[in-house]
């Protein structure tokens, strides 16, 4: 136990390197980065199942474009999350970003493609993925810039699928 919770903090700090302007006036081509550490007890409701070990961290990188008025008009986003703890051969059947504040579920609101139709097989009990291109609206680029707690990034698995590991958004830097 001590040993998972040395690698998600060691990962974490691994992930948290680098951020840009964060601020609305920020020229177009600036970034910002996100992060959160992952864990079933912010699950809504906690997962109590045997997945209720698992733990990771999510590192988002936004590439916000603005126009020449400096008005946010879409995002690029690279996401890359890594878990621990859950078994080989688990099913990751979700991963995105959902708009909500700790404590309530919500809707997907920027999704890495892992779905039901095309999930991930874990080849071990941890294991790294990365997203990149991935578009973002530019009202959702809006909110989180100015309130990422209002948004978590969670993993969804087969034995968990409302969520087996999220964790709310704060902004690196």
């Amino acid at each position: 136990m001590v040993r998972s919770a040395m690698l998600v903090v060691a990962a974490t700090a691994v992930l948290l390197a680098g951020c840009d302007d964060s601020s609305p006036a920020a020229p177009s081509g600036s970034s910002v980065t996100v992060s959160a550490l992952l864990s079933p007890a912010n699950e809504v409701p906690p997962v109590t199942n045997t997945e209720s070990v698992a733990r990771g961290a999510a590192q988002v990188t936004f590439l916000i474009n603005r126009d020449s008025a400096g008005a946010i008009t879409g995002a690029t986003a690279t996401m890359y999350f890594q878990l621990t703890n859950l078994p080989s051969g688990t099913v990751i059947r979700g991963a995105h970003i959902h708009s909500a504040p700790a404590g309530v579920n919500g809707p997907i609101v920027v999704d890495t493609g892992i779905a039901p139709a095309n999930p991930v097989t874990l080849a071990a009990d941890r294991q790294e993925f990365r997203f990149t291109g991935v578009s973002v609206s530019a009202a959702t680029m809006a909110a989180i810039l100015a309130n990422p707690s209002a948004f978590y990034f969670n993993v969804h698995t087969n034995t968990n699928p409302g969520g087996v590991a999220r964790g709310q958004l704060s902004v690196v830097g």
